[in-house]
């Protein structure tokens, strides 16, 4: 028998040797081949093959147990048989303790004490451990922990037996001895009888010096330490020595003292959330007045496979709650708590709520902050408060979440537990049974829905103020402050801006999110590629504006802020003929089409510019190169271009060079409207 992984375990020859064996070999081979889960070393390298024991079936445990006794008790009794490890500080405390001794002073404790105390101290450190490994073993494994005294005293004579110990022999008085030992340390083993020990009178300089000491951060001083740097000092400066330890921890932990060095060892925030003044609040009195958002571990354990092998899990959960109702509005999963997470699950109560909130608090972490330079916590509620985590406001969502898990989550089997510093072993969880049933577990999204039906759980049952569920108070309170938010409210307060402005190009716009590209461009009403927004806004910079939660649209900005267009994803086809469809065939063609389309434009408005400034060359005697490159052919091209130069004509384009200076001098220019008009009859009569 042997612990694998804190599982205990079996081998073959437990099972399978003597006369009266639990189970022939046969059998155990038969049950592993049907049950290969229950073998969880596999016996290679001359290794032993380990069997989970609280796999087997019932009647061989029982066989095995009245054959050689309880696994559990055996493994216990083993682990105490480990050689006594010796406190190397107990030591050095015992020796360096000074003591007054009638009209003797700075007296030190016999070698004989030295000893005795020595092995008291390392004993009881055994005792401690054992008391907590016995402890959580039993909770472990579905039992009670009555009883653990009894097993901590056995240990106890057995190491007596072993190393002369001088602890009492009373399970009662034994208990009382562990008590005072975690409390008081090694002075607690020193008699009573060793010298005067009544407390010692601390003030003055005395009492600063031990302050600065405490504080000290090069060297960080044990109070053993710091008493043996004192009662140097001491000496060189005529104040009395102190004899103990406790005189030491008794001084620091007067009320007037500890807030003067509880900074230097734990933070000057955890000083000031100590020791500051608190005031009496109470809850919002409506819904929507104040709404918390906090990020923590998702108190659910679910499989993944890695390695070809199932494995436990864990992910956080964003959290946004109504603090009046203790209602979830909104929430969001996911491996660590970034701005996605928070705005998924802030964009999901504001949706539930469809009310903009008077007030949210919430950590000031990483992803806060991202959000706050997008102003949209500015947009979410009336008043933004960001804290530091931890910090005093946090702690009503805390407390919601403490009991959320001990109320709801506790009921699954696959939960975790609550945190490490949970105090009641009830709040902890088995792990061992997890790992057992690693293949039993939900897998991701089946952990999700799971989760999601716990919260709707929370959300009716009644709140322990009222009697009504949470679900009732909140749909039923009014908020006048609190006003409703349409679908447009909707778009500006979760569109958000890429970090950087976007440039716009021939193959349309582009922007990243989350390590995905996503590319756009204008179009027009048929669905086809804006060709004058491409000619107007060619490689202008625009900020983009997105929905995170939806990809379809963008909307394009002018860097002051001007909004200029909606764009779609641009349409994409495959490169090789074979590949593409009959529709990307002729998408292809009415975009070859609009490019010529797009170059007579072009050319039509430059040579109007021309004409207008007289520079175009054939009003110099020049002939202008004819377009190449276009299937409607050359000849065709040039009739095309000048047919839509009088569109963009300020003046009216002939038919030919030459009679340009005759419409010229037929024209009226009025400046205040800045249009020209001519004289028709004139005109037809010169031309």
């Amino acid at each position: 028998m042997e612990y694998y992984n804190r599982i205990v375990c079996v081998t073959y020859e437990d099972l399978t040797s003597g006369r009266d064996a639990v189970m022939k070999r046969n059998t155990l081979k038969s049950l592993l081949r049907r049950n290969p889960r229950w073998r969880l070393s596999e016996g290679h390298n001359g290794q032993k093959v380990l069997i989970d024991y609280y796999s087997l079936p019932l009647r061989y445990r029982q066989l095995f147990e009245a054959k050689h006794g309880d696994p559990k008790e055996l493994l216990e009794k083993e682990a105490v048989r480990a050689t006594l490890v010796f406190d190397s500080e107990a030591r050095a405390f015992f020796t360096g303790y000074r003591y007054d001794k009638g009209t003797e002073t700075n007296t030190g404790l016999p070698v004989e004490l030295v000893e005795e105390y020595t092995i008291n101290a390392s004993v009881l450190n055994i005792l401690l451990e054992r008391y907590s490994d016995c402890r959580a073993l039993r909770r472990a494994c579905g039992g009670t922990v009555r009883g653990v005294w009894d097993v901590v005293a056995e240990t106890s004579e057995e190491l007596r037996d072993r190393y002369g110990h001088t602890l009492p022999t009373n399970v009662a008085r034994l208990r009382e001895r562990i008590n005072r030992y975690k409390k008081d340390g090694y002075m607690s083993l020193i008699s009573g009888k060793v010298g005067n020990r009544s407390a010692a009178v601390i003030d003055g300089d005395a009492a600063r010096c031990i302050i600065a000491l405490k504080r000290s951060m090069t060297p960080v001083y044990t109070d053993a330490q710091l008493l043996d740097e004192y009662n140097r000092r001491a000496r060189e400066n005529g104040w009395k020595r102190l004899k103990s330890v406790k005189a030491i921890t008794d001084f620091l932990n007067r009320p007037e003292i500890t807030p003067l060095w509880w900074d230097a060892r734990h933070g000057e925030l955890a000083a000031a959330q100590k020791f500051a003044h608190r005031l009496k609040t109470e809850l919002p009195q409506r819904r929507d007045s104040l709404w918390y958002g906090d990020g923590t571990r998702l108190n659910l354990y679910y499989r993944e496979m890695a390695g070809g092998r199932n494995v436990v899990r864990t992910m956080q959960v964003y959290e946004v709650i109504d603090a009046y109702s203790e209602v979830f509005l909104g929430y969001h999963i996911s491996t660590s708590e970034n701005h996605e997470a928070q705005y998924h699950a802030y964009r999901m109560a504001l949706d539930k709520s469809r009310h903009i909130p008077n007030e949210l608090v919430c950590d000031n972490q990483g992803g806060h902050k991202f959000l706050e330079s997008q102003n949209f916590f500015k947009q979410l509620c009336h008043i933004y408060k960001p804290t530091k985590p931890h910090n005093g406001p946090s702690k009503t969502i805390e407390s919601v979440f403490g009991r959320f898990q001990s109320q709801v989550l506790h009921k699954s089997w696959f939960f975790t537990g609550q945190n490490i510093t949970a105090k009641k072993d009830s709040s902890r969880t088995n792990i061992e049974f997890i790992q057992a049933n690693v293949d039993k577990l939900p897998t991701l999204e089946e952990m999700k829905e799971i989760y999601a039906a716990y919260r709707e759980e929370w959300n009716s049952m009644p709140h322990p103020a009222t009697g009504v569920s949470r679900m009732e108070m909140y749909e039923s309170s009014i908020n006048e402050k609190s006003y409703s938010v349409n679908n447009l409210d909707m778009i500006n307060i979760f569109w958000l801006y890429t970090k950087k402005p976007a440039t716009y190009t021939g193959s349309g716009i582009s922007i990243t999110v989350g390590g995905e590209t996503y590319d756009y461009e204008v179009c027009g009403k048929d669905g086809q590629p804006d060709r004058k927004f491409l000619r107007q806004h060619f490689g202008r910079r625009f900020k983009v504006q997105y929905d995170p939660a939806d990809f379809k649209s963008i909307r394009l900005y002018t860097e002051d802020g001007r909004y200029m267009a909606t764009a779609e994803p641009k349409f994409t086809i495959h490169r090789a003929v074979q590949d593409q469809t009959e529709g990307e065939r002729a998408y292809i063609a009415a975009q070859l089409k609009a490019d010529e389309e797009d170059r007579i434009e072009r050319q039509a408005e430059a040579r109007a510019i021309e004409h207008e400034h007289g520079t175009a060359p054939e009003l110099h005697g020049l002939r202008r190169p004819k377009m190449a490159g276009m299937n409607r052919g050359r000849d065709a091209t040039e009739r095309d271009i000048e047919r839509k130069m009088r569109k963009y004509a300020r003046l009216p384009i002939p038919d030919n060079g030459k009679d340009v200076g005759k419409m010229i001098s037929q024209a009226i220019y009025d400046p205040q409207t800045g249009e020209i008009e001519f004289d028709e009859y004139r005109m037809a009569a010169k031309l």
